[in-house]
């Protein structure tokens, strides 16, 4: 694995967007499976946990699907001495917020995700949410954000994103989110951990959803770490 400096260079965002750039990240088992006991930590390694790190550490605001955030227990982003010192140095927020998607307003109000935190997080809903819950999540202190009616609108809800500052956009999953910007073609970049296991089961794969054209990417990066793969593809063109 290459030193911190180089590993920021590597995963940086472009310069001076003017658009919500979505990064999205996933590790998996060499026959595909995204989780071990419903979980990602089973696949996960040292090296891999300090790319998603750096991914938060980059990012304006992280986002991900209620039903990971879920499985994962989540709860706001942490500040450490590094983290501090990196987005200080280069210019971001002390810290990003959580921006949690789900349709139909599933975060409870009282929840870790929106107690255990510093900065507030956002919620990404629709008008099918139950205008009571909305509320309360928004006297919790969260920023609800309605993007759509029935389902969410990701194009409306990055816009909303790039609307607030928060263009450099880390996706930490599900695939059911993932599946769903994909079909949108909203993925600019793919950070794919090759985890040296066969795992078997019935795990899902990495992105779920209604068909799509294939998007082509283009291999930007390789690292390799204990066995462990860490590949890193960018929007081609």
């Amino acid at each position: 694995m290459v030193d911190d400096p180089e590993l920021e260079r590597l995963y940086d965002y472009p310069p001076d967007l003017d658009r919500a750039w979505v990064q999205a990240n996933f590790v998996a088992s060499m026959d595909g499976a995204v989780a071990v006991d419903g979980r990602s930590a089973g696949l996960s390694s040292p090296g891999d946990r300090r790319i998603l790190a750096l991914g938060r550490d980059l990012a304006d605001v992280v986002l991900v699907g209620w039903g990971t955030a879920r499985a994962e227990h989540y709860r706001g982003v942490k500040e450490t001495e590094v983290r501090a010192a990196r987005r200080a140095r280069l210019g971001l927020r002390p810290l990003p917020p959580i921006a949690v998607v789900t349709a139909r307003g599933s975060v409870e109000p009282d929840s870790h995700l929106v107690r255990d935190t510093v900065v507030p997080p956002i919620v990404i809903t629709t008008e099918l949410a139950p205008a009571a819950r909305r509320s309360a999540l928004t006297v919790a202190g969260a920023d609800v954000i309605v993007a759509g009616e029935t389902e969410v609108d990701l194009g409306i809800a990055l816009g909303e994103l790039s609307r607030r500052g928060l263009r450099r956009v880390n996706c930490e999953g599900g695939p059911t989110l993932l599946g769903s910007l994909v079909e949108a073609d909203l993925v600019d970049q793919m950070c794919l951990t090759v985890s040296p296991v066969l795992a078997g089961g019935d795990a899902g794969r990495a992105a779920v959803g209604p068909r799509a054209a294939p998007r082509a990417m283009a291999l930007a990066s390789v690292l390799a770490d204990d066995g462990f793969l860490m590949l890193r593809y960018r929007r081609a063109g």
